[in-house]
Order: C-alpha cells, then structure tokens, then sequence
C-alpha cells in the first residue's frame, strides 16, 4: 500500500474510479441516473482540484481521495478493489491531516459509506437536496470531531 499526493499523471487513473464509481454512489436512490464524467463536470471538477488530493497506489492507482481545509470533498475505491479496507485507509489518512472537525458529504441513500464514516465517528447533522447531473439527490451532512 502507498498513499501518496496526486500528480498531473494521475488524472487518468482517477478520472476511471470516478467515472466507474460514482453512479454506485446513487445506487440505492429512487431515480436513475447519467453518469456525467469527471471531465465534463465543471462544478466537482473544480471543487476536486482546489482540493488536497490524495491516490492509493498497489501495483497502479485504485482509489483517490480528496480533502480541503476541513471537509473530506472525494473518497473513491475502484470497484474491483471494495472490501480489502482501502476506504479505510484513505479515511484514515484525511482524518489525520486535520485535528479539527472534519465533514462530509454523502448521499443519503448510501448506506454502505454511511455506515464506514460511522466507525470512524462521523454522525449526520444536517439531510438536505442537492443535485448530481441535474437530478435530485437527498444527501448527508456528515461530521466528526477532532480528538
């Protein structure tokens, strides 16, 4: 395991566990939904590169993680790679780089990162509507406070 800080040739790589990952986010929601890419969306484009970004690297890089100031913004794991605790691990390196309260956000339906933030002491304090590709969402306002 390598956890290391993004580099300009990474974008590939991360560009396919998003794109590969994200519509498993909204899985468990009401609606179906059109995976619109990580280079073609503008908004979490930008929120992503304003960010500390982080990728885990095995033999390539199989997941990427993303932190500004104190709120988690990205936490992706190629889906050939769930289960082996590699989530934990990048959560576990965001949470370290700060000591302060650290949020996220995540949609409500998705019970499986819920409940990973959950053990790492994250407790939803705010649920509210947002957008993914112009289609409503219901997500989580999720916190954890710095030791």
């Amino acid at each position: 395991m390598h956890i290391r800080k993004y580099a300009e040739g990474d974008f590939q790589s991360i560009e396919e566990i998003y794109n590969l990952s994200k519509l498993d986010e909204l899985a468990q929601e009401n609606a179906t939904f059109t995976l619109l890419p990580l280079s073609e969306d503008k908004v979490r484009n930008e929120l992503l590169f304003e960010s500390q970004i982080f990728v885990y690297e095995l033999d390539s890089v199989v997941a990427f993680c993303a932190i500004f100031g104190a709120e988690i913004r990205a936490l992706f794991v190629h889906p050939d790679h769930r289960g082996q605790g590699i989530g934990k691990d990048l959560l576990e390196h965001l949470v370290a780089l700060s000591s302060r309260e650290v949020s996220l956000y995540v949609a409500a339906s998705n019970s499986s990162a819920i409940e990973m933030y959950s053990k790492f002491g994250f407790v939803i304090t705010e649920t509210f509507e947002t957008t993914y590709n112009s289609m409503a969402v219901t997500a989580n306002k999720m916190q954890r406070t710095g030791a």
